[in-house]
Parts: C-alpha cells; structure tokens; sequence
C-alpha cells in the first residue's frame, strides 16, 4: 500500500498558492513525507499543517507540485478530467467561439500543463508537464470522446519540456492531420498550418483583437509588421483599408499571408519579406508614411533576465513606428512576454511616444482572446498585451 506523499511549506509560502496560483516550487518546501513518486499525487500543507492543494509531483522540475485540486478528498481520475474539460470547452462555446478556440488553457482552466486547441475538425495538443505526459492516451481517448476529431496533432516540441525531464516531440497521435488545416478566424477563412506553424498552428490568442481593428482602418492605409499569417494585415483588408502592407522575416509566412489574402479576394494586401526593424527605418529615410500601424513581435522576452534587452527592444521598435505615421493615425501595439507587465509596457509607449517627439492617447487596452483566460494570483496567464494608441 502506497504510503501517500505528503509536503509541508516553509512559512508563508502557501500564501500565493491559496490565492491562485498552481505551483510549489522546490525552494518553498520545508519536509516531505510518505512516498515520493514523480508523476503521482502529492498533498500539499502549509506550515501549519493546513492543506492548500494536490497535484502531480515531478522531482526533476523546479515546479515540484502542479495543483489540480484545493479539496482534500476530491478523486483525481479520468471523470475529474473530463469534467473541466467540458466545462472548459462550454464557457467558450457560450462566449460565441465555434470553429477554431483555445479549449483548454493549462494552468487558468485547472489542468496544468496540457494546452488542447480546436482547429476546425482537428486538434492541435501540447504537453508541458510530467504528469499529464504520463496519462496522454488516457488524455487523447477523452478528447476523441468529447471533440470526434478527424486526427489530433501533438506539438510538444518547445524546450521548456526539457525542463520537466521530458524529450521534444511532435507528431499525429489520433486519426490523421494533413499540411494545412482551412480553419474560420471571425468572418475570415484561413489555411494554417498546424505541424509547423507557429505556437500550435496560429496565434489563437489574438483573434479577437485581430477583429478589433475594424474601427481603425476603413478607407486608411495600414502597415502590418511582423504579419505571421497576416492575422491583423488581412483583417484590415476585410474592413475596408484601402491599402494594407505585410511585413514578415519568414518568406513561408509571406506566401502563406498572400495565399489566405486570394483565398478570402483582398486584392488591397502586398506582402513582403523583410526585416521589420530595417524597413521602419527606411520608410522614414523615403518619407513612407501610413495612416495604421501594427507591431505583434515575438517575445523579446523568454526570461526575467532578459527583460532589460526587451525593453530596449519594445522601445526602439515603437519608436521607429510612430515616426511613420500619419497625424491622427493610430499605432496598435502587441507584446506576448509576460515580463513585459502591462505597466511596464505603457512605460515603454509613453518613452517611445516622447523620444518621437509624438503627443500619443491610449485609445484602447486589451489583452489575449477570451478563449485565454487569465487566472488571478498566476501572473503568467496574464501575458499579451494589444495596445491601441492614436497618434496625435
């Protein structure tokens, strides 16, 4: 008989676990007792011996203890996942996601470190924690249960797994997934790509501020910089921009950004490979100017080390921006690093607004999509930020 694992906290340490947040990290804890099994349940106590959470254990990770539940006596089994799951899945459809959603959001729905998206009538998974990896087919039996999908594709293929002891991987786990997945993004068809694209397949987290713009472009002319697919550049086309310009470094997103813009008839779209820092810079060296400019660079900022280096990065790179826009024009501006805090973050627009020599309002402050719920006491669920700033 398994004598159960049992984790008592240094002083204090319960204190961001109670109010949210699903990690014990190995530093916080003073003793553990009973059975120590990576991939098993651990109960967790605080100092006092009173209990703040279960979940699974993982001995080779800094997050030694992800939490599932905060009651003591709840079941752990196949029915307890399906529940969230489906309940998950539910608030989205209720939100009004129908073809294409983030389903489950790991930490903020309760499972950590499982992230299922919906692509149409297929799957795309990512496995970022011990345990779940564990119990996968018992994971992808429930999901073929709930979802029928026509194949579901695993993209555990991001190094933070190496920190969990856990090999790279990717790959078809049920039915099959062909090249390239015709998926609906608000009133847009898009084929994407979900064995190699980006994230899982496509930057789900921005669909709702890629619709956002509407109010922004009608009749204008808009710069779209580090397009990936062209999420906001093509959005602007369908609400009328007259004109819409696509910047990407990767020529694979170029063609795929010109392929979903025929696919979709927005005749108004170019898209060039370019690097985007290089190219701000010589459309002021030609006096380019554009009514709506868009930057949704990838993170600067993997790390808390790295966050001096990012701001300078945000900065230069905003700058550069609002020195090409057009008076009344607006500048959306996007950061998916979590370091980078929304303070933070408006610190960096109002330096970069100054050193413009620009006079800038904020317009509008968003972040990721509905369907990427951010959990309060767990910052890290908090990370995009979509700023929207009228130029003056």
């Amino acid at each position: 008989m398994q004598n159960p694992c049992k984790i008592i906290l240094k002083p204090k340490e319960e204190i961001r676990i109670v109010q949210g947040h699903p990690w014990v990290f190995n530093n916080e804890i003073d003793q553990i007792q009973g059975d120590i099994k990576s991939g098993e349940i651990a109960y967790v106590y605080s100092s006092k011996n009173v209990f703040v959470g279960k979940g699974f254990l993982n001995t080779s990770s800094k997050i030694f203890v992800r939490v599932l539940s905060r009651d003591e006596n709840e079941v752990i089994d196949t029915l307890f996942f399906k529940n969230i799951i489906e309940k998950s899945n539910q608030s989205r459809r209720d939100l009004g996601y129908e073809d294409s959603y983030r389903v489950l959001f790991g930490e903020a729905d309760g499972i950590p470190g499982l992230i299922v998206d919906k692509y149409g009538d297929f799957l795309s998974i990512q496995i970022l924690s011990l345990g779940i990896d564990q119990r996968k087919e018992m994971f992808i039996k429930l999901l073929v249960d709930l979802f029928k999908p026509k194949g579901i594709y695993e993209r555990s293929d991001v190094p933070v797994r190496k920190k969990e002891g856990l090999p790279l991987f990717k790959g078809v786990v049920y039915g099959e997934v062909p090249a390239t997945v015709r998926i609906k993004e608000n009133n847009l068809w898009m084929d994407i790509d979900i064995i190699n694209g980006q994230k899982t397949g496509s930057f789900l987290d921005q669909a709702d501020n890629h619709e956002a713009i509407k109010p922004y472009v009608k009749d204008k002319t808009v710069l779209d910089c580090f397009s990936h697919i062209g999420g906001f550049g093509l959005h602007a086309a369908y609400y009328d921009a007259k004109s819409v310009t696509c910047l990407d470094i990767s020529e694979h997103a170029v063609e795929q950004i010109k392929h979903n813009a025929s696919l979709n008839q927005l005749n108004q779209v170019t898209a060039e490979k370019a690097d985007v820092f290089e190219a701000l810079r010589l459309y002021q060296k030609q006096n380019t100017t554009f009514d709506v400019v868009v930057l949704d660079p990838p993170a600067f900022a993997k790390k808390n080390d790295d966050i001096k280096k990012a701001y300078q990065g945000y900065k230069e790179i905003n700058l550069q921006a609002l020195k090409i826009i057009n008076p009344d024009g607006y500048l959306i501006s996007c950061s998916c690093s979590h370091y980078m805090t929304p303070a933070l973050f408006m610190d960096m627009l109002m330096e970069a607004s100054q050193d413009a020599k620009k006079i800038t309002q904020m317009v509008e402050f968003r972040i990721q999509s509905k369907d990427h719920p951010a959990l309060f006491g767990s910052d890290e669920s908090l990370y995009l930020k979509c700023i929207t700033l009228r130029v003056k």
